[in-house]
């Protein structure tokens, strides 16, 4: 299965996918890294991605994730997979697992203006919501909290997902990290 954490620019894909990748000792990857020169040069000019530009893109995702099934029980990716369309493709690609970080125009805005080095224009945020379509069939985590907060609560939301007890939810709070990981180890072993 791939995990795939979705979301806009800005929500915390990258950094709680490794972390979450990291805890369950699988492998991790961004979306972002199998984009062609062209949409990386057009998204740095802050030049929205049109459908057309994308459809390659999805394309080698797809197919990625059908390798990443055949490689790995588990593996886990950070992309925005902002159309239901974009996650219908994605999906064709075997087994997969929505997750989507949530959280308003405000916030992200605030964390676009203090990352640097990477290749999205902030000034792109706008039309990433535009053509956001939430998820309905996804874990949702509102990230409106502290970022070790909605880490933990994803987490919780993966542990309880793999174990059959949960299929959809926006979680607003959980326990600490520490102890989310313990009970995800030990409820993935039994």
């Amino acid at each position: 299965m791939v995990l795939i954490l979705m979301g806009v620019s800005g929500s915390g894909k990258t950094s709680v996918g490794l972390k979450l990748a990291e805890r369950l000792g699988c492998p991790f990857y961004d979306a972002d890294a199998f984009h062609p020169q062209s949409n990386r040069e057009k998204m740095a000019r802050g030049i929205p991605l049109t459908d057309g530009d994308r459809e390659p893109w999805l394309d080698r995702l797809a197919r990625l994730i059908t390798q990443w099934n055949r490689e790995a029980p588990l593996s886990v990716l950070a992309c925005s997979a902002l159309k239901r369309s974009y996650r219908d493709k994605l999906a064709g690609g075997g087994e997969v697992r929505w997750v989507y970080l949530k959280g308003d125009r405000e916030l992200i805005q605030k964390r676009l203006a203090g990352r640097s080095g990477h290749f999205l224009d902030p000034a792109l945020l706008d039309s990433q919501f535009d053509i956001l379509e939430e998820p309905i069939d996804a874990i949702t985590i509102n990230i409106d909290q502290a970022n070790s907060l909605y880490e933990a609560c994803l987490l919780w939301i993966f542990a309880l997902a793999q174990i059959s007890i949960c299929r959809s939810n926006c979680i607003k709070a959980g326990p600490d990290i520490d102890t989310i990981v313990d009970t995800i180890q030990s409820q993935l072993k039994a």
